[in-house]
């Protein structure tokens, strides 16, 4: 197994991102449902407004995700993606828009798929993306790739131990090409998994409560 590393925050859990969720989370006293309009921000589909995000899913904001995407800049361009907890999957999305080959979404919840479906209908971009519903660790263990970009925007509620063991799989499994990187989503209010110990911390982004990391792959 991979080395590791720990990237911490003192921290309390909040409810956050998958009410009813195939994955192992903590209990919460209760969940509200956000259904904000989400756009693509730049590329061929921009201005594009996504169908609403499935009951349950919070989305990385317009701002967050403008954000990564600024930082990530031409690097975007004819990548393969990993869309993991892809939810709308609007990062995915966004990336394609902005010129990745291709993008693989993968969520377990049914809703989720049909809306990531939707979504590619109407940026036009169905054939560049693939939809899979499958839990994340499971798609993992099946080596899918290399990819150049995988995407991490979890529930904030997932048990660490169930996050940890899907980041040692990605490195463990080569899922990331050499050179490529790895985005990762938390919030400042929850834990922080375990991070493999040849990730290289290449950015760090804070946005109100959520903090999105980028990390470089030797």
């Amino acid at each position: 197994m991979p080395s590791t590393q720990t990237l911490a925050w003192i921290a309390t859990p909040n409810c956050s991102t998958s009410c009813g969720s195939r994955f192992p989370v903590r209990p919460s006293s209760g969940c509200s449902i956000h259904d904000p309009a989400v756009r693509i921000v730049a590329g061929a589909a921009k201005g594009t407004r996504l169908a609403p995000v499935p009951a349950g899913t919070r989305p990385m904001s317009d701002r967050a995700r403008e954000g990564l995407f600024s930082s990530l800049g031409s690097t975007v361009e004819s990548v393969r993606v990993l869309d993991l907890f892809a939810g709308s999957g609007a990062i995915g999305i966004e990336a394609l828009s902005r010129g990745a080959e291709s993008a693989s979404f993968v969520d377990s919840a049914p809703g989720a798929v049909r809306t990531i479906n939707e979504n590619l209908r109407r940026t036009k971009l169905v054939r560049r993306g693939k939809v899979r519903r499958v839990d994340a660790l499971r798609a993992v263990r099946e080596r899918p790739g290399p990819f150049d970009l995988v995407v991490l925007d979890p529930p904030y509620r997932l048990e660490q131990p169930y996050l940890d063991a899907l980041l040692a799989e990605i490195a463990g499994q080569r899922v990331v090409a050499p050179g490529g990187r790895v985005v990762m989503s938390r919030s400042t209010r929850t834990y922080m998994p375990v991070i493999p110990v040849n990730w290289q911390l290449e950015r760090r982004l804070s946005y109100g409560d959520s903090i999105v990391f980028i990390f470089r792959i030797p």
